[in-house]
This record gives structure tokens, sequence and C-alpha cells, in this order.
């Protein structure tokens, strides 16, 4: 399960809606990142650890570390779309206990926002609530993207 395109939580303002040119085969979807619930202060998802572990049957780092910036991306995008485009910039975790089975769970919270840039705080536990990673993303605000034709 992936995020709806026209679900209707999100800013005050409006829905949050995925721009077309954005939707569709995403590295979130292969590794079955769910949205639990999505506003403008908080992104909360979680991911399996079944079929996102190295070879030792831990939880792989990059999982944690795609399942972070899956959500302060769609944190920062909460607030600054349809106006900007947030894009990462700097993404760092920090691993502290594995996961060897069941979900993760994130929870991502603006640390700033301003005009062209943003920096969440990710926290990731385990079906326990035993925090397994934190991670730091800073994203840079860009203009929208010109959506691509196929050709």
């Amino acid at each position: 399960m992936s995020i709806d395109p026209a679900a209707t939580a999100g800013p005050a303002d409006g829905p949050f809606v995925v721009p077309e040119h954005l939707r569709g085969d995403q590295l979130q979807d292969r590794m079955g990142i769910e949205f639990v619930t999505w506003t403008r202060d908080e992104v909360v998802g979680r991911m399996p650890v079944a079929g996102n572990r190295q070879p030792y049957g831990l939880l792989h780092g990059g999982a944690s570390a795609v399942l972070a910036e899956t959500l302060g991306s769609v944190l920062a995008a909460l607030n600054v779309m349809p106006d900007l485009s947030p894009v990462g910039l700097e993404l760092s975790c920090t691993h502290h206990r594995a996961a060897v089975d069941g979900w993760v769970t994130g929870t991502a919270r603006l640390v700033h926002l301003g005009r062209s840039t943003s920096t969440s705080e990710i926290v990731l536990v385990d079906d326990r609530g035993r925090r397994t990673c934190t991670a730091r993303l800073t994203c840079v605000h860009r203009d929208m993207p010109t959506p691509v034709s196929p050709s």
C-alpha cells in the first residue's frame, strides 16, 4: 500500500496531491513502505523488515535510509508544494539497534522550515517501540520540475 495521490489528509489549505509525473513505479512501493498519517507537522510511515534485509538477516541500513528520506521528503513537500519541490540535500543515519522481523515505523518531524531549506528528524522504531535508527534529512526547496513527456 502506498500513498493515495487523491487523499484528503494534508495541509490545512488543501489536500496533498502527488503530481502526475511523479506517480507510478517508485522505490517506496518496491520496499513496501506504507504511509500511516501525514500532516504539515508530522509524517508517519512503516516498512516491513522482510524483503529489506542484508545478507546476515538484519534490516539493511540502506533500507532504513530509504524509509527516513521518504518520510522526510513527504513532510517537506507538505510544507512547500505546490510552489516548490523539496530535493534531498543531505541525509545522515545513526543505526542504534538491528531489526530482524516485523515492521519498522518512522516518524518525521520538522526541525527547521525556511524559505530555501528544511530539516527533519526521522526516528525509526521496531514493533516493540525500540529505536532502531535516528536520521536527519535536509532538503533544498527548488522550483517545481517541468514534466517530461514520454517519447
